[in-house]
């Protein structure tokens, strides 16, 4: 069973920086993802990356960068340009598939971490 654990959220002003992190035990699962969840909104996919590509939505593509450390075993989202529609739960999540089909949503990972909240202010 891999653990995962996300560290760094905060609260920030609009179009500022903040960078993720997501402490990963035991072993690379093969896609991994970053998702968020507003309140009242549905759960949604934010940035995926295997060991070769990354694929970002649209929302946030062009702001925000995900990648790892294979040394650390951590997973890094960049937020840079945040705006107050960024406000949201973040979470890293893990699958041992490759990121092919649906790994857009959220069904399609089996390992979760507990989340950071992510505030942005106007």
């Amino acid at each position: 069973q891999v653990h995962l654990m996300e560290s760094g959220g905060g609260s920030v002003q609009g179009g500022g920086s903040l960078n993720l992190s997501c402490a990963i035990s035991e072993y690379w699962p093969d896609c991994m993802a970053w998702f968020r969840q507003a309140p009242g909104k549905e759960r949604e996919g934010v940035a995926v990356m295997d060991r070769i590509r990354t694929y970002y939505g649209d929302s946030v593509k062009g702001r925000f960068i995900i990648s790892r450390d294979n040394e650390k075993n951590i997973l890094y989202l960049q937020m840079n340009s945040l705006k107050p529609n960024d406000t949201a739960m973040y979470y890293c999540a893990g699958s041992h598939r490759p990121c092919a089909g649906s790994f857009w949503t959220s069904r399609f990972y089996a390992n979760w971490g507990q989340g950071t909240q992510v505030t942005v202010s106007s």
